[in-house]
């Protein structure tokens, strides 16, 4: 079945194109009581960043803090904050950070408009009424969360995503100065988030030619980046930012695979961030990914990357067994990977093979 994708309608890019974002809200303050709500990583606190932010009249600032994955609870705490001490509703959320502050920002903007706690629209489609206007402007680049339908999430039972129409920003700015100072391993195991969205979206049954373009856009791009040490940083960073652009393009016309699968379960359970989760998982999944996991290596190698290893030495019985039940339970993604007929292929005990191999 063919899927309906809606994309960013509007897009910012270039340096210092952070610097408009004062004139752009100005044009969408109708009145005197028009307010924005701006959710902002907390590593950005009295930091240079923050005295950027266009603030004016009755906007405010939630600082975000994201050592752990996005969780519903804080989603459903931040939207009752916001209801109950404003009479209206906000002109526009706009989230600044990483993946995470952007899901934030996504899931926020969909729960000012609908009813109830975030957990009841961890799905596709779920949420019946549009968001509230909002923007991404992204200080990490590899999630691709500036352009994908998902806004991911931790619940009390799973971890899955806010998917749908109204997801997606409704404008982006990308300013790669905002991601200059971005620590070695934080930029590498973000990027690779990129790199292995587009491995998975060209090895699946939902590939087709514009996420194959989008891909192998995105991955020549990777290339440049993490293999090529004739880059300036600078050089490097703007081209970081296009890939996880086209990635996140990528996965939306198709779908991700074994190693999400893998790290979903890592991250419901452990608490681990999605990009180390990702780079972990992919790590041991040569059996599957092939020459692709053999560049990583590389990269890992080249770069010096900090990569844990040898963790399931830790893993209790009951955590590996609960890791496998939850990667288990993303059959799309599965299905993606290896088919119609998956669990012919996928059972628990291989999934837990998988986690053993950590």
């Amino acid at each position: 079945m063919y899927r309906i994708i809606k994309s960013v309608p509007k897009s910012l890019f270039g340096k210092g194109s952070f610097n408009q974002m004062g004139d752009i809200l100005d044009e969408m303050r109708k009145d005197k009581d028009s307010y924005f709500v701006f959710l902002v990583d907390d590593y950005f606190k009295e930091k240079p960043l923050s005295d950027r932010i266009p603030l004016k009249g009755g906007d405010y600032i939630i600082w975000v803090n994201v050592d752990d994955e996005p969780k519903t609870s804080l989603v459903d705490k931040i939207s009752d904050q916001i209801k109950e001490s404003q009479s209206h509703m906000a002109s526009a959320v706009i989230g600044i950070g990483g993946g995470s502050t952007m899901d934030y920002a996504k899931a926020v903007s969909v729960m000012l408009t609908n009813e109830g706690s975030s957990t009841l629209y961890q799905g596709l489609n779920l949420a019946k009424v549009p968001a509230v206007y909002h923007i991404g402007v992204p200080t990490l680049s590899g999630t691709g969360a500036e352009v994908s339908m998902t806004a991911v999430l931790t619940g009390p039972v799973k971890k899955l995503g806010i998917k749908g129409e109204f997801t997606p920003f409704d404008l982006i700015i990308m300013d790669p100065e905002l991601i200059k100072d971005c620590p070695k391993n934080q930029r590498f195991f973000t990027g690779m988030d990129s790199y292995i969205h587009n491995v998975e979206s060209m090895d699946g049954i939902n590939r087709n030619s514009i996420s194959d373009s989008y891909a192998i856009q995105s991955q020549n791009l990777c290339r440049e980046v993490f293999l090529n040490a004739n880059l300036t940083r600078e050089e490097a960073d703007e081209k970081m930012m296009v890939s996880s652009y086209f990635g996140g393009l990528s996965i939306g016309h198709s779908e991700v695979g074994v190693c999400h699968a893998l790290s979903y379960g890592l991250s419901y359970v452990l608490g681990l961030h999605h990009g180390i989760a990702n780079c972990i998982a992919f790590n041991n999944l040569e059996d599957v990914y092939g020459e692709h996991v053999r560049e990583f290596h590389k990269m890992v190698e080249l770069h010096e990357i900090d990569l844990p290893m040898h963790i399931s030495k830790e893993f209790t019985k009951e955590q590996v067994e609960k890791m496998a039940v939850t990667a288990f339970g993303l059959d799309h993604m599965w299905r993606h990977a290896f088919g119609l007929e998956w669990q012919k292929h996928v059972t628990t005990e291989r999934i837990i093979e998988w986690y053993n191999l950590m």
